[in-house]
């Protein structure tokens, strides 16, 4: 199946070459994907973290007021493989991670209750980029939806990214912040990530590109030799890939075919509004989560579970750009932080960092110890700093 990039997106030249040695090198993300009681030997398992609630309590996405708009609906719309296996050289292999899958239908709803707050926000992005709809299934493939969960080969998030291809889309690192992490974040990056590969090695090509996406571009481009050494297409159905990587397609195809008829294969999906369900409410000035949850007036727990990316309980302008909060609730939020946002310079807590700025020449100017401003902005390395970046300059 191609597809071609509706808008290609220009990279820089270094993080071009720094994004190609990390697809080449084979920097893959790992999927947990076999319903439980059913994972391979090579499967990694996952230790998600949950702040906030209680082991076993539902969640609060659960008890979100919903509206008529539904989320499954407008997927199932914007799917556009859901015919192109069926009588093709896939058949056989989709359709035994669709016997998989509805053998036990309660995986798959509780898989689709933690996509709740996030499904409606992906699918948009999906749609914006001119994407098949399946591809917002494959936080399904990669994590089951929690955006905590981490494999033991160091892959993290909802879209489990490698430290290292992590390092080459941009998505930050320190002791309080890890942006693979960050949903918005991390799914805009593994978008791009996605359609790269794609128009880099696979004239558009996202069946090949998702291949690359899990078993690295070099084990990719390998097969494809081989296989077209041999006289064959050089598509995903010809390619011999790792195992994991050769169900690595099947299975997204077969969790779309049960999204898209779900009665028929015995699952029950949970309601989900068709709108995102958080707004994103930018930091202004250093706040803790439990205060920030207070002014939004919701349960600190749910703020935490929003912004998995925050590594602690304090959003320091300099590290954390923004906060995700329940749509009904960021008004409030966004209100009170603004009242008591710093007024630019005059106040002098915030400094936003310019070209050729040094954290010690910044700490410097403003009378602070280097070491204080990288602790209070979560930065480990004083090499870290982006033109535009906002430091806080005081603790609080």
């Amino acid at each position: 199946m191609t597809y071609h990039t509706s808008r290609r997106r220009l990279l820089g030249f270094a993080s071009t070459i720094a994004m190609t040695g990390a697809l080449i090198a084979g920097a893959y993300t790992k999927a947990s994907t076999l319903p439980a009681g059913q994972m391979g030997a090579d499967t990694p398992s996952f230790a998600p973290v949950h702040r906030g609630e209680p082991e076993g309590q539902r969640t609060f996405w659960s008890h979100l007021q919903l509206q008529p708009a539904d989320a499954w609906s407008r997927l199932r719309d914007t799917f556009q493989w859901k015919d192109q296996w069926q009588n093709g050289a896939g058949h056989a292999r989709v359709q035994h991670w669709i016997d998989e899958y509805s053998a036990k239908p309660h995986n798959v709803a509780d898989i689709a209750e933690r996509a709740r707050p996030w499904l409606a926000w992906i699918l948009e992005r999906v749609e914006d980029r001119g994407l098949p709809g399946e591809i917002a299934l494959v936080p399904f493939v990669e994590s089951s939806f929690d955006p905590e969960a981490r494999s033991h080969f160091g892959a993290a998030g909802l879209w489990q990214i490698m430290p290292r291809t992590g390092d080459a889309l941009g998505l930050n690192r320190s002791g309080s912040w890890d942006g693979r992490l960050d949903v918005v974040r991390s799914t805009e990056a593994a978008l791009d990530y996605i359609e790269y590969q794609a128009d880099q090695w696979y004239e558009g090509n996202i069946e090949l590109s998702l291949a690359a996406y899990n078993a690295g571009a070099g084990t990719v481009n390998r097969a494809q030799r081989r296989a077209l050494a041999q006289g064959k297409r050089g598509d995903y159905w010809d390619l011999d890939l790792p195992n994991e990587t050769m169900d690595y397609v099947p299975k997204l195809l077969a969790i779309a075919a049960i999204v898209g008829e779900p009665e028929r294969y015995g699952v029950t999906l949970p309601e989900i509004e068709g709108t995102p369900a958080f707004e994103r409410v930018p930091v202004t000035r250093t706040v803790r989560l439990g205060e920030a949850a207070e002014l939004a007036g919701v349960p600190t727990g749910q703020l935490a579970a929003l912004n998995p990316g925050m590594r602690g309980d304090t959003a320091h302008p300099g590290q954390v750009s923004e906060l995700l909060v329940p749509v009904d609730n960021a008004e409030p939020l966004l209100a009170a932080l603004e009242s008591t946002a710093p007024s630019g310079g005059a106040a002098g807590e915030i400094h936003v960092v310019r070209r050729g700025d040094t954290l010690s020449g910044i700490a410097s100017e403003h009378a602070v110890a280097v070491a204080d401003l990288a602790r209070w902005n979560g930065l480990d390395s004083p090499n870290a700093l982006q033109p535009g970046q906002q430091l806080t300059l005081s603790g609080r």
